[in-house]
C-alpha cells in the first residue's frame, strides 16, 4: 500500500514538473497557469509551493525555480541513500549474528 502511494506521489510530481519544463516556465517572465488533474497533483503542487519550488508571479501564474527544485531533489536523494544504507547495515548485522549463532551452537550427539 505504501509503495502504491509513493508511486502516485512520484507520478503527480513528474506531471507537475513536466508541465513547467515543457513550457519552459522556469523564470518569472515565463510564468503560466496550472490546473491540477487530481487531488494528488493539487497536494503535490501545494507542497512544491511551500518548499519554494513553484513560485507565483501574480495571481494564478506560476513558474518552477530550477535551483530550489535541484536542491530538493538532492535532499530527497540523500534521505533515500541514508535509508538504503541503514537497511543494508541491518541486513549485514542480521547475517553476521545468524552466522555467529550457528557457529557457537553446541553440537548435538
Amino acid at each position: 500500500m505504501a509503495t502504491a502511494a509513493a508511486a502516485l506521489i512520484a507520478r503527480a510530481r513528474r506531471e507537475i514538473q513536466h508541465h513547467f519544463f515543457a513550457a519552459d516556465a522556469v523564470r518569472p517572465d515565463r510564468a503560466l497557469a496550472f490546473d491540477p488533474d487530481s487531488g494528488m497533483e493539487q497536494r503535490q503542487f501545494e507542497r512544491m509551493r511551500g518548499l519554494g519550488i513553484i513560485r507565483e508571479t501574480q495571481p494564478g501564474l506560476f513558474w518552477l525555480d530550477v535551483v530550489a527544485y535541484d536542491m530538493e531533489l538532492r535532499r530527497r536523494h540523500r534521505v533515500q541513500r541514508g535509508a538504503l544504507l541503514a537497511i543494508i547495515a541491518a541486513l549485514v548485522i542480521a547475517l553476521l549474528l545468524g552466522a555467529f549463532a550457528a557457529t557457537s551452537a553446541p553440537l548435538a550427539h
